[in-house]
């Protein structure tokens, strides 16, 4: 074999693996995921869905993650330090997670895993076709708030004054309450809210509900609610009247009933606009969506230590029940 012959192929030889290497590199996603609370067992589900698609960590994709620790304030920082990484899409969830994400660029696609109506908002143009970068799914907040003051009435027939725990600041507050007002007109019931601060002092939240007079509690899916289920707990445990709250609340806390969209499942379903969008869909052109599978958990501890005796047709229909 000649020298020139012999020097090509070893270079092309000793070329290839280093090409390999490069070609792997580049195939790998960079997806940007930062969310209000600490990991937990929701992250999990995304991170386990994500797999289940063929995207797996360190051979074709890498997650970079982020939490807030709980304080949405950190949101709009961590957002700011994924867009400059140039991740290939941004996920997040609640109403202050996309804020954020918006704030901090109009161009990286964003997947809201679960938050606000993006329409209400004027971030997204319609359901079927948001029109810009962010898509993903949306639920009935104001719907949801409503419904578990029917909950409630049927718990505690003789309540007159419902207690509604509101996040102070939570830009959804307004039209919770007139949601609220609308089911409560026709249940005859005063409704009294409360907003507190949190993250922020526990005992001037636990002072603020027992200066109010009521007979049962309607606790709002703020996100400092649905993840510092230690503090709600307290709060309910202060309060001693029936509550209603988000299925992961009464799950992980006190709440006497948990009714609501099904949040393992909602982070699961985000796995499939993100693998649209690593395959080259433009979330412009993917419709927003809404949940379809909801759950009901009654916690029987609660309801024992209150004196309630569960209605049997409430019961049949729990997904979970905690005793």
């Amino acid at each position: 074999m000649k020298r020139r012959e012999f020097m090509a192929l070893v270079g092309g030889a000793l070329a290839q693996p280093v090409a390999a290497r490069a070609e792997q590199a580049k195939r790998i996603a960079r997806i940007g995921l930062f969310l209000p609370p600490p990991r937990n067992l929701e992250v999990d589900a995304f991170l386990g869905a994500l797999r289940d698609l063929g995207w797996v960590e360190g051979e074709n994709v890498h997650v970079e993650y982020r939490d807030a620790g709980g304080d949405d304030s950190r949101l709009p920082a961590l957002a700011a330090e994924l867009v400059a990484l140039d991740v290939a899409v941004l996920v997040t969830a609640t109403f202050p997670g996309i804020l954020a994400a918006h704030h901090a660029t109009t161009k990286i696609p964003t997947v809201m895993i679960v938050g606000p109506d993006l329409v209400a908002i004027g971030l997204a143009a319609s359901m079927a076709h948001p029109g810009g970068n962010i898509t993903g799914q949306t639920f009935f907040l104001t719907e949801l708030a409503a419904k578990r003051l029917e909950i409630l009435a049927s718990l505690a027939p003789s309540m007159t004054r419902a207690g509604v725990l509101l996040q102070r600041g939570n830009p959804l507050n307004t039209g919770t309450m007139s949601a609220m007002t609308t089911a409560a007109r026709v249940l005859k019931i005063e409704l009294r809210p409360i907003e507190i601060d949190l993250p922020g002092d526990l005992e001037s939240a636990l002072s603020a509900v027992g200066a109010t007079p009521m007979d049962g509690l309607v606790i709002t899916d703020a996100n400092a609610f649905v993840t510092n289920p230690s503090t709600v707990a307290a709060i309910v445990d202060k309060c001693r009247v029936p509550s209603v709250a988000a299925p992961i609340v009464a799950s992980r806390g006190t709440a006497l009933v948990g009714y609501g969209v099904d949040f393992t499942a909602i982070f699961r379903r985000a796995t499939v606009f993100v693998d649209k969008i690593l395959k080259g869909a433009n979330p412009a052109d993917v419709p927003i969506e809404q949940p379809t599978q909801f759950r009901t958990v009654i916690n029987l501890k609660t309801a024992k230590a209150l004196g309630i005796q569960m209605p049997p047709s409430l019961l049949v229909r729990a997904d979970e029940v905690i005793d």
